[in-house]
């Protein structure tokens, strides 16, 4: 960043959820900034999201980098880093992007109040930010991060819950739908099978159910699909042989993981929370 030579008067200070930071009005010579902005939307925001030591001079490159519309926003989309579920969608201006930067919070313009607003800042649900992402036409912006808790006013865990398809078969349908992906669609199949167990029985138990209420046939399952797995490796077998055995053993794991009120989320976050550490490591951590 020492490279870019500018000069700049500060314009403001701007203080907002605790977070100071300075916006200025500068002129960069502008074969440099051609020659580097495609570098810096590829390599300033991972910086920007470790270093805790940023200069406002540092955060003003990246954030004339946006494709700002007519009024000085670009759309926000919040998603949760372990899920992928999207949480929310919102707008935001230059200071709204900087403070989130360095809040790591959230944050957002109100279009009709004409001012920031950090998700939570009433709740206490607020978003915790670990990356943030720009478009290929840098013209919308990704906040990756971790919720506290119900990201929706309504108290559901993000604001889309409503199926379009649901509702052309249905105008009238009540039900909330959570846009999940194939794995959050599993976990909350199995976890409705399980709370079925609680209710009347009639006919055969589904798979599912028996495995439910059978810890001993579901282990025995657990280890047979794993070894089946291992066997693909060992035997050479085709590619789709190990997926197949790999859905088997992941569909299993996560009956067990119902077994035990495990949600996949949990799971993942703490293999998020590895990345950093080396496996030896990690490994030395787990020790009494």
């Amino acid at each position: 960043m020492a490279a870019f030579m500018y000069s700049h008067s500060l314009q403001s200070l701007k203080v907002h959820s605790g977070c100071h930071f300075v916006s200025s009005r500068r002129e960069y010579p502008a074969t440099i900034l051609k020659r580097n902005s495609s570098r810096l939307v590829s390599a300033c925001i991972p910086k920007l999201l470790k270093d805790l030591s940023l200069s406002s001079s540092e955060v003003d490159i990246l954030v004339d980098n946006v494709k700002w519309d007519d009024k000085g926003l670009a759309v926000a989309i919040a998603q949760n880093v372990d899920t992928g579920a999207i949480l929310m969608q919102g707008f935001v201006n230059r200071d709204a992007l900087a403070t989130t930067i360095y809040s790591r919070k959230a944050t957002f313009y109100s279009r009709s109040r004409s001012k920031l607003w950090t998700k939570g800042e009433s709740s206490m649900n607020f978003i915790n930010i670990h990356d943030i992402f720009l478009d290929c036409d840098r013209d919308s912006v990704i906040y990756l991060g971790k919720p506290d808790g119900p990201t929706c006013h309504t108290g559901a865990e993000t604001c889309y819950y409503t199926s379009a398809f649901d509702f052309l078969r249905n105008s009238q349908v009540k039900e909330s739908k959570m846009a999940l992906t194939t794995l959050y669609s599993l976990e909350s199949t199995i976890s409705q099978r399980k709370a079925e167990l609680s209710g009347p029985q009639n006919g055969k138990p589904s798979w599912t159910k028996r495995l439910l209420i059978d810890n001993k046939l579901l282990c025995s399952k657990i280890r047979e699909e794993a070894d089946e797995l291992c066997r693909t490796l060992e035997d050479n077998e085709d590619k789709q042989r190990t997926v197949s055995e790999m859905a088997d053993v992941l569909y299993h794991a996560m009956v067990l993981l119902a077994i035990r009120d495990v949600n996949a989320e949990e799971v993942l976050q703490v293999l998020r929370q590895r990345f950093s550490k080396s496996g030896v490591e990690e490994k030395e951590s787990r020790r009494p």
